[in-house]
């Protein structure tokens, strides 16, 4: 355990060796800044100014070769060999709801929800305690480093972690847990993490966006709009972009929740059709972040967005609800799939 003081401040935290500075500020309660916590977005900079670490991953694109000039490093991918003192800038927007915990868990269950996206569904002994909307860290055996994962279902006392994957071709994480991993099998679980989370007391109509893998956190967000009673008072639309015909999915999990149809209205839509192989489409295609501005229009200042999937949709999204709709900044919420 090393002692790891904030410079410019009162706060000091402990950190295992075996943790990362990210991880070891967080279960103190510290609100340290951070988006995917796997080294992608560089969230997490910091200056060590005394003391040595372990860099996990230090080709870590989060990190540009300006950074590294200057000595930056990323709390997500430094664990502590010593005692340090850090300057990072701390935010307490950051600060966790619930502090992330590591356990281990078992495979209890998987199920295709597309052609290479399958739900894994894990069981701990403890009861499953994160907010609509977040994800977790999994440690998968036989593959370095940790993979990030957004929960699709909602916290409970069973101790149940479902987590929606996409198979990535040469992946080592997604080859592991389609290929390899067998029920029983077990991982360690590090979570919950992420401030993309469900406001239950916001009374904004609400729009979540989702493309590819990202339907996991946008389908927890809907299932705890549901179980809140939030859609009692207010309406959902959920958008989802898919490449292909066969990468559309999400319609029958929304389905299963009262008020389908009336109070959650689905928009799939698909930027490249295939229509040269006997399949027809007859929905809506383009880019999702096309056709959220032309469903919602003039109502994008008086709605909550929530968004998850790949860094070019997210930035989409936010160009046209910031540049040509001044929706307020603090009205969304996203998380980028590095």
């Amino acid at each position: 355990m090393h002692g790891i003081t904030v410079e410019g401040s009162s706060h000091r935290f402990s950190c295992d060796s075996d943790d990362t500075m990210l991880g070891g500020g967080l279960r103190a309660g510290l609100g340290m800044p951070y988006e995917c916590a796997v080294g992608g977005c560089g969230t997490c900079k910091f200056e060590l100014l005394e003391g040595e670490v372990e860099e996990v991953w230090s080709a870590a694109p989060g990190l540009s070769d300006r950074d590294r000039a200057k000595g930056r490093k990323l709390a997500c991918q430094c664990r502590p060999t010593s005692d340090c003192r850090i300057k990072i800038r701390l935010d307490d927007a950051c600060r966790p709801i619930i502090v992330p915990r590591r356990f281990g868990a078992v495979l209890a269950s998987s199920e295709d929800v597309t052609h290479d996206i399958r739900e894994f569904r894990f069981r701990a002994a403890s009861p499953a305690a994160f907010l609509p909307g977040q994800f977790a860290l999994l440690r998968i055996p036989g593959v370095p480093g940790v993979r990030a994962y957004s929960m699709a279902n909602l916290p409970n006392d069973e101790g149940d972690w479902h987590f929606q994957v996409r198979r990535v071709e040469g992946g080592a994480a997604s080859s592991a847990l389609f290929d390899r991993l067998d029920r029983g099998a077990q991982v360690q679980i590090d979570g919950p993490y992420g401030t993309a989370h469900l406001r239950t007391t916001v009374a904004r109509d609400v729009v979540c966006v989702a493309g590819g893998s990202g339907l996991a956190p946008m389908l927890s967000i809907a299932r705890g709009m549901s179980q809140s009673g939030m859609l009692e008072t207010q309406r959902l639309h959920f958008f989802y972009g898919a490449r292909e015909v066969r990468d559309v999915c999400g319609e029958a999990q929304l389905s299963a929740l009262q008020g389908f149809g009336d109070r959650i209205r689905f928009y799939p839509v698909v930027s490249a059709p295939d229509l040269g192989n006997g399949t027809t489409w007859r929905g809506q295609t383009g880019f999702v972040h096309q056709h959220v501005e032309q469903v919602i229009g003039a109502q994008m200042p008086e709605c909550e967005f929530y968004m998850a999937g790949p860094p070019r949709m997210i930035q989409a999204m936010q160009d046209m609800l910031h540049a040509r709709h001044a929706v307020p900044t603090a009205q969304v919420h996203y998380d980028r799939f590095f």
